[in-house]
């Protein structure tokens, strides 16, 4: 099965007609296919010359495929089915699709907040198994989970060459420091960037292990790969041109909807894709995951196997082949280099100048609401009332072609801990999630704003949408959102605990946000559980 892209929206067609045109008479698609690095101008060809090993990845990641199935016997041999994967953007996005919609478990550490990474820890550490996923091997979120489950498995009386997996690029540190340690050791293509890297074999392990047919993938991505070289009937060429003049006509907002999509999670892999891929030179395309349509002018709706102005169907093999080479093609068509991240290493360096201090700079609340702290700077000269003066003056601040974006440094999963009745209903239960899910709170201000309203955990969208927040348009409003640590977790080896690590990365990244000069805020949750609670409820009455 391949995949279809078609269009229900006429000025679209015809925009994504004539571009498809000008990029068919340019020899693009043949050129792409064959991996020509110069499409992209002179800036970008020494990037793109090492990055473009991604179009063949459905053929030669096969050679993995023995590699990996002796991998997976010996786990299952041992009795290890708890899978863990520690690692970030590219190398934890795609295998959390992959075995979400093959309805697999896979346990993903790409965090730095303690309490998610105690509960991996504290579940089933006798059959863990651990991939620790870094294309440089430098990545100092997946360094921390490996040095933590190192300790951890030695406490326990485990080998830890016994249990850890390491997935990495040839000639990083990690695979010296692995081979040293006795880990297995999985190379994967080093002609792949991270957020291309669905079928190689940082997406392939993870998964294979966890139990999804990762032969299947590679089957469903050969199956379109001959299409990428035509000029007629060619979903990335169609897709690529669709995303890339509707950009350039103004419509640079793409809300991404999946609702009757077997395939589960899918937007957010595009979100880091994109995002990463265009943000830049004031430039980009900016992903809307988990919202829906405003009508705003600027707005482009794409629907995985549901209605959109572009809808996308297809297998998920297909389609990371597919929304790869789209990517590419919409660079083209922008004028931007789709393989560079150049802003990417700002926060990080702040991250580490942050860290040498004796103490984080924390600064003073300009407004404390109860288990609240607001850090920051508010429009206007007046002193904030409230929680829910901030969020309205955050609201007035977007303009008319921006966003607003939320990004909590917290534990994605703590909203499950919510209380609920003894034979509460599956709806009962869900309204108690929802109740302290800090996700709620995108909801309750896209009600009251036609702008997008985005949402991403931190620090896993540093390494994804935080590409776009720097290097694109500089029209965003930022709200950020930490909370205390009840129960750090010290990093063996390093003068550091989770705790710090997080709050040194969020406080690393509101320096590089402010420095642009847009609206940025950081609300510190003294209490998470009550801190959120007040969020919520601030955010009804805005």
């Amino acid at each position: 099965m391949s995949v279809s892209v078609t269009f229900d929206d006429e000025n679209l067609a015809e925009l994504a007609s004539e571009a498809v045109g000008r990029l068919v008479a340019e020899g693009v698609p043949a050129a792409l296919a064959s991996g020509d690095p110069t499409l992209w101008g002179p800036g970008a060809e020494p990037e793109a010359t090492v990055r473009l090993g991604w179009l063949t990845l459905p053929l030669t990641s096969r050679e993995l495929l023995p590699e990996i199935e002796k991998l997976v016997e010996r786990a299952r041999a041992e009795n290890l089915n708890h899978v863990v994967l520690a690692g970030m953007g590219g190398s934890s996005l795609a295998p959390e699709v992959i075995t979400t919609s093959a309805d697999v478990p896979l346990t993903v550490l790409d965090t730095t907040d303690p309490g998610q990474v105690r509960r991996a820890l504290e579940d089933r550490l006798e059959s863990t198994i651990l991939v620790v996923a870094s294309k440089s091997g430098g990545t100092a979120e997946t360094d921390s989970h490996r040095r933590i489950y190192e300790k951890a498995f030695r406490d326990a009386g485990i080998d830890p060459a016994d249990r850890i997996v390491v997935v990495t690029d040839p000639g990083s540190p990690l695979e010296q420091s692995a081979i040293e340690a006795g880990y297995t050791v999985i190379l994967a293509d080093p002609t792949v960037g991270g957020r291309y890297s669905a079928l190689s074999a940082f997406g392939l392990v993870p998964s294979a292990l966890a139990g999804a047919d990762v032969k299947e993938l590679l089957d469903d991505a050969a199956a379109v790969q001959p299409l990428l070289s035509q000029t007629e009937g060619n979903p990335g060429l169609d897709l690529g041109a669709a995303l890339g003049a509707a950009a350039a006509d103004g419509r640079d907002k793409l809300v991404i909807e999946d609702d009757l999509s077997e395939i589960n999670g899918l937007p957010d892999w595009i979100e880091q894709l994109i995002a990463e891929s265009t943000g830049k030179s004031g430039k980009g395309i900016l992903p809307v995951v988990g919202a829906d349509p405003s009508g705003v002018d600027d707005e482009l709706v794409v629907g995985i196997d549901t209605d959109g102005a572009v809808t996308v169907t297809g297998p998920l093999g297909a389609q990371f082949l597919v929304w790869e080479y789209a990517t590419a093609v919409a660079g083209r068509v922008l004028g931007i280099d789709p393989f560079s991240q150049p802003n990417v290493a700002e926060s990080k360096e702040n991250t580490g100048e942050l860290l040498d201090q004796a103490e984080l700079p924390v600064g003073t609340p300009i407004l404390v609401d109860g288990p609240v702290e607001v850090y920051g700077e508010l429009p206007g000269s007046e002193a904030p009332e409230d929680l829910s003066d901030v969020l309205t003056r955050l609201l007035d601040a977007i303009p008319e072609d921006g966003y607003l974006t939320i990004m909590a440094y917290l534990d994605r999963e703590a909203a499950f801990d919510a209380p609920y009745p003894e034979g509460a209903s599956f709806e009962e239960m869900t309204d108690a999630w929802s109740g302290a899910d800090p996700v709620t709170l995108r909801g309750q201000l896209a009600t009251r704003t036609e702008r997008p309203v985005t949402f991403g955990w931190g620090p896993r969208f540093l390494h994804s949408t935080g590409q776009y927040h720097k290097g694109g348009p500089q029209n965003g409003v930022f709200l950020q959102i930490t909370g205390a640590v009840e129960d750090d977790i010290e990093v063996p080896g390093k003068p550091y605990t989770l705790g710090r690590l997080q709050l040194a990365q969020a406080l690393g990244d509101q320096g590089a946000l402010a420095k642009r000069g847009r609206p940025t805020v950081r609300l510190h949750l003294t209490d998470r559980v009550a801190g959120v609670e007040r969020l919520l409820a601030a955010a009804r009455q805005a």
